[in-house]
């Protein structure tokens, strides 16, 4: 998974970690470092769970 195909509001599989896995969630920005600065990784919103992940494209897959 790229990063150009990531979108915020995008509906996502998360893959890792395990705790997690196979668990839906839904793209909320990509996360940035205190200067603004891009770090590569996705902050998701965990479905049906008060639970906010980062994460990096390869540990998801976007659904929809």
């Amino acid at each position: 998974m790229t990063e150009q195909e990531i979108r915020v509001g995008d509906r996502v599989e998360i893959l890792q970690p395990d705790y997690v896995a196979g668990k839906f969630g839904k793209i909320l920005t990509p996360e940035l470092v205190q200067d603004g600065q891009l770090t590569g990784r996705w902050i998701v919103k965990v479905e049906h769970e008060e639970v906010l992940l980062s994460l990096l494209p390869e540990e998801l897959r976007v659904v929809s």
